[in-house]
């Protein structure tokens, strides 16, 4: 459900901005950018007892306008990125009987996992002007991307990326942007291969970004 709002939502956007404003429309940037971000299942919101999951993440960033509507100001974000992440079950039972080789799953989930992640991630991003130079920043993406070591909450190989962040966009200099926030992240598979519990994440990101463009 939350992709399909995702993909629809985007494509509405997208569409209209870009029927607005199809002379400024261009397969070159206005923005690039670099963001990392910490993120954990260890918090207030989700803080699971049966396994630890932290990612260390970072992305590349391709900014374009996609127009401004009302007060707000529109952005395709499109982020490569590789995740570095943390991972162990600590409670054995989660793997249960019924399962094919229960035993010896347990015996490799409960060791600590070291895993990378890599994708590509297309957000939609809308900011409103709070005071000069200072914007607030929302956006929600969808991304796809590859997980190289099985877990009993999911499986290897091909995965979906989630994030809905919020943040503050401030201009440091006249061509360069730092942004401060906090997001909710989620991967898992849609059930392409099994497991598929997925993880959830509340993380807390910095980024640097650069006009461009004209």
């Amino acid at each position: 459900m939350i992709k399909k709002a995702i993909l629809f939502f985007t494509f509405f956007f997208v569409t209209y901005c870009y029927n607005q404003n199809k002379k400024d429309w261009s397969l070159t940037p206005k923005k690039i950018g670099v963001l990392y971000n910490y993120g954990s299942e260890d918090n207030f919101l989700f803080d699971d007892k049966d396994y630890t999951y932290s990612t260390n993440t970072f992305k590349l960033q391709a900014f374009y306008n996609l127009g401004s509507w009302r007060n707000f100001d529109f952005e395709l974000i499109v982020q490569s990125q590789v995740q570095f992440l943390q991972h162990q079950l600590l409670n054995e039972f989660y793997v249960t009987p019924d399962q094919e080789n229960f035993r010896e799953k347990i015996a490799e989930f409960i060791q600590p996992k070291n895993m990378n992640l890599y994708g590509i991630e297309f957000g939609f991003a809308g900011k409103k002007e709070l005071f000069k130079k200072l914007d607030l920043q929302a956006s929600i993406s969808l991304g796809f991307s590859y997980i190289d070591t099985r877990t009993e909450r999911l499986a290897k190989g091909f995965t979906f990326i989630e994030n809905f962040t919020l943040g503050f966009s401030y201009q440091i200099f006249k061509e360069s942007f730092l942004y401060i926030g906090s997001n909710f992240g989620h991967v898992s598979n849609l059930n392409f291969q099994k497991p598929n519990d997925g993880y959830n994440i509340l993380g807390i990101e910095i980024g640097y970004s650069v006009n461009i463009g004209k």
